[in-house]
C-alpha cells in the first residue's frame, strides 16, 4: 500500500485522509497537512481507515493537532481509526484522550479532554 495524504476541504470542515503506514519517513508531512487544515477550517478530522500502522512520530503529529485544536478551540477528531491505529492508541491510552469518532458528521465543535475512566 502507497503512502498517501488527501484532503477536502470547505470553511467549517476539512478532512484529511491518509493511507498506509504512517511513520518517521513522512510523519512531519502528516503534521503540517493537520496543522495547516486547522488554519482553513474550524473542525478538522482526519481519516485513519487505510493506515496499516502507525509509529510514534505519527501519534506525536496526531497529539500535536489535538492540542492545537484545543488551543484554538477548533473541532478536531479522528475518524474511522483501522484496527491496527486503535491497538497503538489503545496501548498508548490515547483513546481516552484523542476524539475518535465513527464518521465526520460526529466531529465535535471544540475539542476537549474526556474525563477518564480507569
Amino acid at each position: 500500500m502507497n503512502n498517501g495524504i488527501e484532503k477536502e476541504s470547505s470553511a467549517e470542515l476539512t478532512l484529511i485522509r491518509l493511507r498506509g503506514e504512517v511513520d518517521l519517513s513522512w510523519s512531519q508531512q502528516v503534521r503540517e497537512a493537520v496543522l495547516d487544515a486547522q488554519k482553513l477550517s474550524r473542525k478538522v478530522g482526519v481519516v485513519l481507515s487505510e493506515v496499516s500502522y502507525i509509529d510514534s512520530s505519527g501519534i506525536a503529529a496526531l497529539v500535536e493537532g489535538f492540542q492545537n485544536a484545543r488551543t484554538k478551540q477548533g473541532g478536531f477528531a479522528l475518524v474511522a481509526v483501522s484496527t491496527a491505529v486503535r491497538s497503538v492508541l489503545e496501548l498508548a491510552r490515547l483513546d481516552r484522550v484523542l476524539p475518535i469518532v465513527a464518521d465526520a458528521s460526529a466531529i465535535p465543535e471544540a475539542a476537549s479532554v474526556p474525563v477518564w475512566k480507569p
